[in-house]
């Protein structure tokens, strides 16, 4: 749990000074303050309220159990095995197989699935795709994805305004500096996203397999994912990119990049990982 939250608080931290950096190069000193003013205060919003942020981008909507007792009964069940209070539980309407938690702690979690993966997946598989979702919850990184989320994507905006608006008096930059800050910000803030997101994912299907006891499932479940989410675009995804590291596969059509700008681990060594833990490694 220490480790979730000091990765949480060199997220935020690294988040704000980068907000600092492009504030600095849009209006110098007096730019950088607002802008660490600004970034301070985005962190103390998307804390209490990204989770709807993500929710409304997906236009989730939250079911109970006479509207999808079988999803909502199998995160009940799987909830109760990892002693963890319910969550509030949502259908996204997408095609696309896919699923994501958030929150900022499991007292206040939700997870979402869409109507693809409840149609596409076998209930032993959507099991496993809970429990790695509540793995996610149970390991309180599900506030560091959604921080991510919410926040890198003001930073690509502020650079972008900087673009456009920024000037040059003695307290600014030039224009190569300028412009050399508003390209690599964004960039920097999305590998941020993407190296805390890799990791955690590893984590939670761990996790996942040890809620669910059942790890090849979770294995079945990701091949099946990866296999259709390709071909199947998301709309909210591919306008809200910095969301991708939430979901248990990358939503985005173009697919996965490698190293570092990969939003998650290769679902061949994920799957691989699975079937060891069911081996008993």
């Amino acid at each position: 749990m220490i480790n979730n939250w000091l990765k949480t608080t060199i997220l935020m931290a690294g988040i704000v000074a980068l907000f600092g950096v492009v504030g600095l190069a849009i209006g110098g000193a007096k730019g950088m303050l607002f802008a660490l003013v600004l970034g301070g205060g985005m962190n103390l919003f998307a804390y209490w309220n990204s989770d709807k942020m993500v929710l409304r981008m997906y236009n989730a909507r939250e079911v109970g159990p006479g509207d999808a007792p079988e999803y909502y009964n199998i995160v009940a069940e799987l909830a109760q095995r990892a002693g963890l209070p319910m969550p509030r539980v949502y259908l996204i309407h997408e095609d696309q197989p896919n699923a994501f938690a958030t929150g900022r702690n499991p007292e206040h979690a939700a997870v979402a699935a869409t109507t693809g993966i409840l149609r596409m997946l076998s209930a032993r598989e959507l099991r496993g795709v809970m429990a790695h979702e509540l793995a996610h919850v149970r390991h309180r990184d599900i506030l560091t994805s959604t921080i991510a989320a919410t926040v890198a994507g003001a930073i690509a905006s502020l650079a972008q305004f900087g673009m456009f608006f920024g000037g040059g008096d003695r307290e600014r930059p030039n224009f190569v500096v300028q412009l050399i800050v508003m390209i690599l910000a964004p960039v920097a803030a999305m590998l941020i996203q993407m190296a805390i997101s890799r990791a955690r994912e590893f984590g939670a299907d761990r996790g996942g397999a040890e809620i669910s006891g059942d790890p090849e499932a979770l294995a079945s479940a990701l091949r099946k994912i990866e296999a259709f989410a390709r071909g199947l675009p998301m709309q909210a995804a591919e306008e809200h990119p910095a969301t991708a590291q939430m979901m248990i596969i990358n939503p985005l059509s173009g697919g996965d990049l490698t190293g570092l700008f990969r939003t998650h681990p290769a679902t061949e060594e994920r799957v691989a990982r699975l079937l060891e833990i069911a081996r008993g490694g």
